[in-house]
């Protein structure tokens, strides 16, 4: 489910597991990777300036695997859920391809196991099939899951993204403006919260000029 969003996203209230899986294997069941195979610009970045090899990361929702796949290659300890086993064959074989290790497993946000204190970083890219109320549920499990100093890495995007209609839900709800963002965060220390816009090119569901948001948080030590 990556990356799992689009301007297609138009559920009222919470899919349960077994409707996020056919919603998805539908988008998925494609032999193109509908976020390209290149890893999201922003998580790029943020790794090479906060994390290092060895570092265990766990990807929400991390669709065909162009993320997690490149974070193992950089030498991380990848973990990865997601809600589409069409996606999810894909991903295993992306990682196959490139020789490396992603750990997925077929699960949505509110069935993964979520370990506690186990991760150094979690990575949450264009989640925002998240309505308001799943979305407190993964900042909270998020910092439950991380290790004390442990990093939450996340990019989506901004209500003005409706404007440029270059992916993402057509939900306000869904959308990241940087006080609901702090608002979540609250038991985390921000060190980055950034709103911007930029041409993105990531695979034919997320291409053209962007209003993004970017957060990067720590839980305490």
């Amino acid at each position: 489910m990556a990356d799992s969003i689009n301007n297609q996203v138009h559920q009222d209230k919470p899919m349960g597991f077994s409707d996020a899986t056919a919603f998805w294997n539908e988008r998925f069941d494609k032999a193109e990777f509908i976020f390209g195979k290149e890893p999201n610009e922003y998580l790029v970045e943020k790794t090479t300036q906060y994390l290092k090899p060895g570092n265990q990361v766990l990807c929400i929702a991390d669709g065909e695997g162009r993320n997690g796949v490149w974070l193992a290659k950089q030498g991380m300890q990848v973990v990865g859920f997601d809600a589409s086993d069409i996606a999810l064959t894909k991903a295993n074989q992306f990682a196959k391809d490139n020789q490396v290790k992603v750990d997925y497993s077929f699960s949505d946000t509110d069935s993964y196991a979520w370990p506690a204190k186990t991760y150094d970083a979690v990575v949450g890219i264009f989640i925002q099939f998240a309505d308001p109320a799943m979305r407190e549920r993964i900042f909270q499990k998020t910092y439950e899951t991380l290790k004390p100093g442990g990093l939450f890495i996340l990019q989506g995007y901004t209500p003005k993204q409706l404007e440029y209609k270059t992916g993402g839900p057509s939900l306000i709800e869904h959308l990241y403006t940087e006080e609901l963002i702090r608002d979540l965060a609250c038991d985390f220390n921000i060190l980055e919260l950034c709103s911007y816009e930029k041409e993105l090119s990531e695979g034919p569901r997320h291409t053209g000029m962007s209003a993004l948001l970017g957060l990067v948080a720590q839980k305490p030590v």
